[in-house]
């Protein structure tokens, strides 16, 4: 599966990889997830138990045709340390496409390492799963995501009006798309 050397050369580039979650990520991904900082630009509403974390890095070889989801870690390609996150989700096998999110941590952030994930990813989807878009939902303070996604050739493909809530208000979000170039 995600072990042979076709599939690690679509997962990595001179300054990145792209792997699968280990039990070593318990911790940063601990820490991570209950980053109430970023809770409002994801699902998040309540903080993540290691228990439950340990449990899903337990289950995260999962095929992600069985289980539309796709997890993996972002790793600095020479010193082995995970930076953040990049995520496959609501994966739709019939229409071909699947929603990404991405997670840098803070202290790697501005250093361009979301974009190079975003490609090695899109790589590993487009020329590998053969799926034929994706899209990201994204709240539209959430400047920094916006630029990631529109500088790395998604279009704007519309508008969700109301659809995050969070500080007793309603905000909207940009849905962004990429499809396959043919």
């Amino acid at each position: 599966m995600l072990n042979d050397s076709k599939t690690d050369k679509l997962l990595e580039d001179a300054h990145i990889k792209l792997r699968a979650p280990e039990p070593e990520d318990l911790e940063v991904l601990f820490l991570w997830e209950n980053d109430t900082d970023v809770w409002r630009y994801g699902s998040a509403i309540s903080p993540y138990s290691r228990y439950l974390l340990k449990q899903y890095i337990a289950d995260a070889q999962v095929d992600v045709f069985q289980s539309k989801q796709l997890r993996f870690m972002i790793v600095l390609a020479e010193e082995n340390v995970a930076i953040g996150t990049v995520d496959l989700y609501d994966f739709d096998p019939i229409n071909s496409r699947a929603g990404v999110g991405i997670y840098i941590d803070c202290a790697y952030r501005k250093k361009h390492y979301a974009t190079r994930a975003l490609l090695l990813l899109e790589r590993y989807v487009f020329e590998f799963l053969k799926i034929n878009q994706l899209y990201a939902i994204i709240p539209e303070t959430n400047n920094a995501s916006l630029r990631l996604f529109l500088q790395s050739n998604f279009i704007k493909a519309g508008v969700l009006y109301q659809w995050i809530s969070g500080d007793n208000r309603f905000e909207d979000a940009i849905i962004v798309q990429k499809i396959k170039e043919q």
